[in-house]
């Protein structure tokens, strides 16, 4: 079933041409505002001569057709051939990567930047080349195999290195990218006065010679797709930042991102700022206007569509909104958003998304960060079609569009109740690979192998076998990572009659087998301890969550575990400041003691893999080491 809201419908007296789309948040927020783009051509809607509008809005929801999905439009670096339609540029593996507690590791960023190809993202931010040499061959690995996996329309995503403005930084970005078929360098430096004053301890005019500068190097290197991002533009002066831009765009840039990054304005004003810069910023004809949304004060996504309507035809998003302190705008909301009311509210805009797979790249995110969803988070929370209210319930019965603007199908969740088929004990192979793709999940022989013989323990003892469970047992097989410890066996002695005991047998990398035995407070502090005699690694426990997940006292239970080490520390490269990392991992089962010995062993493996790698040194013998 399609979005079905029937938009508001506005009765325009007299618009022209010339001037830029004006914003319903400007609409609403904006009659007293008295600073206003210098351009004639664009001044307050309670004065202006060229716009003067009469807006009647009448609500009316009810059943619409699916509207057919129109083509992505042909890949030009600095235009778009339809003006209505938006790029959607993803950077979960960049700044999703920098949510406390998220450690990805390279097989991690692989498998969700494939999975970002198949929902059809523009720009993959593969990540931050600079950083260390880990991340340097993450994003190289990523440009050489989904940068260049065309499909049968020609999709192909262009693949983005983040760089600071210096040579060191942006050589080592396009050395990373330059693999793809469509690469990126994305340039940044900041631009408001509290940055230029604290941060850079530079002059304005400093500032923009570099900016000038390193836009021209990174174009002398041989990549004819560079963005340029004036960090904080949001709490920048706006005179500088024209004539920066306008720069920029003469150095060669060909998309000009404008970012709220500490996420302090308000719709109204964002989509203000993106309007005086299309009408200020000479040359901006020649280039694609972008947005980034910090969401500080909960308003990345309005300020992300109030951006794309006044002209931004990128927009820079996460996967579950996750980034820096309070996250960014969150992709599957502003695609969504886009789809339901872009048609009518939005002037027409439209994306190149395939909603039908966002549920897997959001489960396949939340699992491998560790960063676990509200039950209320729009679009992919728990209870985002959730219906309790008895009036709720009601209306749902007579008709699904009384409460729901869009169905779960349209974003790739089947509502269990609805299926087809029923799994349980007798279901064959077949059948569950059949349910798992229709769920989105395509997976290879081994991983379907490893998970059918799962699924049969568990049909063995559960009547019926939900999407849920099957949901479960794909994150405990699949979302993993790469394995240093693999859990073999698992024995618990427990009750009110002696100490909890646990024998554990763990195989390594190289397949020799390791067993050993403790004792506990309970029977998984006892297991925690038994690996640890095994493992050899000092781990402060921070965070350990069970859930049940589904009804009953049959149900799998996931449990999640968030653990650090000793001495692991890192440096933000962007920010320079001391990072201590956790690392978080997951498990599933009937079981709920071997479910928690395998989200322990999970965050081991991470951790493992991690300190592997450390120190974290440059790739390029002419750069001082830079940290992640």
């Amino acid at each position: 079933m399609a979005c079905i809201s029937t938009p508001p419908k506005f009765t325009v007296s007299q618009i022209t041409s010339k001037s830029p789309p004006l914003s319903p948040f400007l609409l609403h927020f904006n009659s007293k505002r008295s600073h206003f783009p210098r351009n004639p051509s664009f001044s307050s809607p309670s004065s202006s001569p060229i716009i003067k509008t009469i807006i009647s809005c009448t609500h009316s929801y009810s059943s619409a057709a699916p509207t057919p999905p129109r083509r992505r439009p042909q890949y030009i670096p600095n235009h778009i051939p339809d003006p209505s339609y938006v790029r959607i540029f993803d950077t979960t593996l960049r700044d999703g990567e920098q949510s406390p507690g998220a450690t990805l590791t390279s097989k991690e960023k692989l498998d969700i930047a494939r999975q970002l190809s198949k929902l059809g993202v523009d720009i993959i931010e593969a990540g931050f080349p600079a950083a260390s040499k880990d991340d340097f061959e993450a994003v190289k690995t990523i440009a050489k195999e989904v940068g260049n996996a065309i499909d049968g329309d020609g999709y192909v995503p262009v693949i983005c290195g983040l760089s600071r403005c210096n040579e060191k930084d942006i050589r080592t970005a396009w050395e990373a990218v330059k693999y793809a078929k469509r690469p990126r360098i994305h340039t940044f430096i900041a631009t408001s006065a509290i940055h230029m004053q604290y941060k850079l301890r530079k002059s304005k005019e400093e500032v923009l010679e570099i900016a000038r500068n390193m836009v021209r190097f990174a174009r002398s290197l041989g990549c004819d797709d560079v963005e340029f991002s004036p960090e904080d533009a949001g709490r920048s002066d706006r005179e500088f930042l024209y004539q920066i831009l306008g720069e920029v765009i003469k150095a060669g840039a060909t998309t000009l991102n404008i970012p709220d990054t500490v996420g302090i304005t308000l719709p109204s004003e964002f989509g203000q700022l993106i309007a005086e810069i299309k009408a200020n910023t000479p040359g901006i004809e020649n280039v694609i206007i972008s947005t980034h949304c910090q969401n500080d004060l909960g308003l990345s996504t309005a300020n992300t569509l109030a951006g794309a309507y006044a002209g931004a035809r990128q927009l820079e998003v996460t996967i579950n909104g996750i980034g820096e302190r309070a996250g960014n705008a969150s992709l599957e909301e502003v695609v969504m958003a886009i789809k339901c009311r872009g048609e009518h509210v939005l002037g027409g805009l439209y994306t190149g998304i395939n909603p039908k797979r966002i549920t897997m790249a959001s489960k396949m995110v939340e699992e491998y960060t560790g960063l676990h969803l509200q039950p209320h988070k729009a679009i992919v929370g728990a209870n985002a079609f959730a219906h309790e209210s008895g009036i709720h319930q009601d209306g749902m019965l007579k008709h699904k569009g009384t409460y729901e603007i869009m169905s779960p199908e349209d974003i790739g969740l089947e509502r269990s109740n609805n299926a087809g088929i029923v799994l349980g004990k007798l279901s064959g192979r077949h059948a569950l690979k059949d349910r798992l793709k229709e769920l989105g999940y395509e997976l290879n022989d081994e991983q379907l192998g490893n998970i059918f013989w799962r699924f049969k323990a568990i049909a063995e003892q559960k009547k019926r076998v939900t999407d849920a469970d099957l949901i479960a047992l794909v994150s405990d097989e699949v979302f993993q990572p790469e394995i240093v410890w693999k859990l073999c066996d698992l024995q618990v002695t427990c009750g009110t009659l002696g100490l909890s005991t646990a024998t554990v047998k763990l195989i390594d990398a190289n397949g020799e087998e390791h067993t050993a035995c403790s004792v506990g407070s309970g029977p998984v502090d006892a297991g925690y301890k038994a690996v640890d005699l095994i493992v050899k690694e000092p781990v402060e426990l921070l965070e350990y969550s069970m859930n049940a997940v589904t009804e009953g006292i049959d149900a799998i239970a996931t449990t999640r575990v968030v653990i650090r080490g000793e001495n692991i520390h890192t440096t933000l490269a962007l920010t320079g400041e001391p990072l201590i990392r956790s690392f978080s991992g997951s498990g599933a089962g009937m079981d709920i003691v071997v479910s928690s010995v395998k989200a322990y062993i999970g965050a081991l493996n991470k951790m493992l893999a991690f300190k592997r790698r450390l120190p974290r040194v440059s790739v390029s013998t002419d750069m001082t080491p830079v940290s992640a």
